[in-house]
């Protein structure tokens, strides 16, 4: 049964429940409530192995939740639509006896657009409102004090606020305050959003994965072997340390012959011992003393995700350094899995546009792609062609002649040079077009 935490305060958490069991019951909905929206990085991470999504009753804790898990986690909240808000002018409005004019609105910082929008098609004016916005770090007692202000001062009618505990310390003081809530169709609509994508991260969770492990140049060790037994002994050495990976990963493990081995699992089990796959690999490494190459496929059936092995590994013994490579069914490409210099980019494209410009400048989609995934992880605004030598494992003179074509063909410009010594040629500086 998929598990869904729905994490925010006790009134949220109950309006998001009441919803919720309008849905299957394969879904199990575990409520999460909290006091204070600054305790949200310690529930999930609480609650991390034991959820397999987030419903969140807000953008804070939403904002807050997002630092925390990892980027693919199945996290939602329902963003501010307008409805929620003109909810709180009707109910203030009817409670008032009289249409609201003047109010004061709280918002974090990131839902300012939504909010502004909605304003502007009430066709009320924003100058007859105070709009105050927060980050995740707020103080919720400046922004208790900050609407108590305008309030003594005659300046409004009421106070619309998304805190909880802003809403409950101006009830305290005699004030008309209501909190910008989701609406029940809201709720509708974002749950089956997290239902989905919870059932679709299972069956990714369930897809074939193959590991191909590659001791490249196992006929040196046989030359370099002292006695008879030598090479017998090490291959039955690298067996036990690949089944204790393969153990952990409840695989299957294939020899090949000649130092290539594979294991079939799971895409989620692969993922989730990754750390143990890189300890693997420099144990390997250590006890044969030779580089050891690593290819993972994931695919929908056998076939596709050794296949998908295949490219990986071919990919990984093209790098200097080896390492660990990922080949994903949708035709992502991660290199240096597990490593701070991690890099993700695709050998695929759709770009009609693009990928016929590339032809003429005779460079593959899949170079042009890892170009630009390096160059927005680095964060380069300018770059030359020895940094993107010296990142790629490729000559300089390669990395002039891709970029020369590229900026051929419109994609990619030279904006300037960079003189870095006294003597020599200055370097020409690069940027790639959108």
């Amino acid at each position: 049964m998929y598990k869904i935490g729905v994490v925010g305060p006790p009134p949220s958490v109950e309006r998001i429940l009441e919803v919720a069991d309008e849905f299957e019951h394969e879904i199990e909905f575990v409520p999460i409530p909290y006091d204070d929206a600054k305790s949200v990085s310690s529930i999930v991470l609480e609650y991390s192995r034991e959820c397999d999504g987030w419903f969140f009753s807000g953008p804070i804790p939403y904002t807050i939740a997002k630092s925390v898990l990892s980027p693919d986690a199945n996290i939602v909240y329902c963003p501010p639509t307008g409805s929620n808000l003109y909810r709180c002018f009707i109910r203030m409005s009817i409670d008032c006896g009289e249409v609201v004019k003047c109010v004061s609105v709280d918002m974090i910082d990131s839902e300012r657009k939504y909010l502004h929008e909605s304003l502007h098609e009430l066709d009320i004016p924003l100058e007859d409102h105070h709009i105050l916005t927060y980050d995740e770090n707020y103080d919720a007692q400046k922004i208790t004090q900050y609407h108590l202000d305008l309030w003594k001062a005659g300046k409004t009618q009421g106070v619309f606020t998304t805190l909880s505990s802003v809403e409950r310390a101006l009830k305290a003081e005699g004030i008309p305050v209501y909190r910008v809530l989701m609406t029940k169709m809201e709720i509708k609509q974002v749950m089956k959003i997290v239902i989905e994508k919870a059932k679709s991260s299972y069956f990714k969770d369930t897809q074939i994965g193959v590991e191909i492990i590659e001791l490249e140049e196992m006929d040196k060790i046989a030359e370099r072997s002292k006695t008879r037994f030598h090479l017998q002994h090490l291959e039955l050495k690298i067996r036990q340390t690949l089944l204790l990976l393969c153990e952990k990963l409840d695989g299957s493990l294939l020899a090949n012959g000649n130092g290539r081995y594979q294991i079939f699992s799971t895409r989620g089990a692969i993922q989730r011992e990754i750390e143990m796959l890189r300890n693997t690999v420099r144990q390997l490494s250590l006890d044969a003393d030779v580089p050891v190459a690593v290819g993972v496929g994931f695919g929908e059936t056998a076939f596709s995700a050794e296949n998908n092995a295949r490219k990986a590994i071919q990919h990984a013994k093209e790098r200097p350094e080896s390492g660990i490579v990922i080949v994903q069914d949708d035709g992502v490409i991660l290199e240096a899995v597990g490593e701070a210099d991690q890099l993700s980019y695709s050998f695929r494209s759709n770009d009609k546009e693009l990928l016929e410009k590339l032809n003429k400048a005779n460079v593959s989609i899949k170079t042009y792609n890892k170009i630009e995934a390096l160059v927005q992880r680095m964060g380069w605004g300018a770059f030359t062609t020895t940094d993107i030598a010296e990142y790629l494992s490729m000559t300089v003179r390669n990395a002039q002649r891709i970029m020369g074509s590229l900026c051929e063909y419109g994609l990619a410009e030279l904006i300037g040079e960079e003189q870095q010594g006294v003597r020599g040629r200055p370097k020409k500086m690069y940027m790639l077009k959108n």
